[in-house]
């Protein structure tokens, strides 16, 4: 492949992002963009923790999950971050020592990944950039924060709802008052993810179908009722 081909597939991969797609093939080239592309296998992990510093990964497929290990060794998980979302250096502070893993999660990932140096230059040239990236990261802070204030003020039935609601608009897949969600959550992640047991959540999601809330396939969950389920959430 020569050089003008190799830049159109990685400037045409970067523009998946929201952050990227109004960089032009002059502004990339100009920039001298270096990234790295990294793939792994499913189950396999990106990094461990106290492992990742100074480096920030845009997700252009699969599911990665982030979490770590408490002091009874059980594994918590933090997020499950899906296609288009960004994890790692996110404060943009050199050598933070996290203590989060990353692991590919249900398939194969494919990743874009920069260093803090690269990509704070890259925003230092393209303030539109910048901009971006402070409201998605905004939105991600919001969306850690109200899962956490759920999981001390609202009971399992309400949390529960709440990540179903938050899923279907990730997936920007609500129509109307219903919306259908791909099944890749098992009942253990939904559980660590709400703070509950893999029992409870599986006797509520049953619960939530007999009321015809929801109807659940082998590959994904159908909300029949949006305006239901948004009622149990604030609950």
């Amino acid at each position: 492949m020569n050089d003008s081909n190799s830049c159109d597939s990685t400037l045409l991969l970067l523009r998946g992002f929201d952050i990227f797609q109004h960089i032009t093939e002059e502004e990339y080239v100009e920039l001298a963009l270096v990234h790295n592309y990294v793939e792994a296998a499913s189950g396999e992990y990106i990094y461990f923790p106290h492992q990742n510093r100074n480096k920030l990964y845009f997700a252009k497929d699969g599911f990665i999950k982030l979490g770590y290990i408490d002091e009874s060794g059980n594994e918590v998980i933090k997020e499950i971050i899906q296609k288009g979302e960004v994890f790692g250096q996110l404060t943009l502070e050199k050598n933070n020592d996290q203590d989060e893993f990353a692991q590919a999660y249900k398939s194969d990932v494919s990743l874009c990944a920069f260093t803090m140096e690269d990509f704070v230059r890259i925003l230092q040239r393209k303030p539109e950039m910048a901009i971006a990236f402070s409201f998605h990261l905004g939105n991600k802070l919001r969306k850690v924060e109200n899962r956490l204030l759920n999981i001390l003020n609202k009971d399992v039935k309400s949390r529960l709802a709440q990540l179903l609601l938050q899923l279907a608009k990730d997936k920007n897949a609500v129509v109307n008052n219903t919306a259908v969600i791909d099944k890749f959550l098992t009942h253990d992640d939904i559980a660590k993810l709400i703070g509950s047991s893999r029992q409870t959540v599986t006797t509520t999601l049953n619960q939530f179908e007999k009321e015809n809330i929801i109807s659940i396939s082998k590959k994904e969950i159908l909300i029949n009722d949006l305006s239901g389920l948004k009622k149990i959430g604030e609950g």
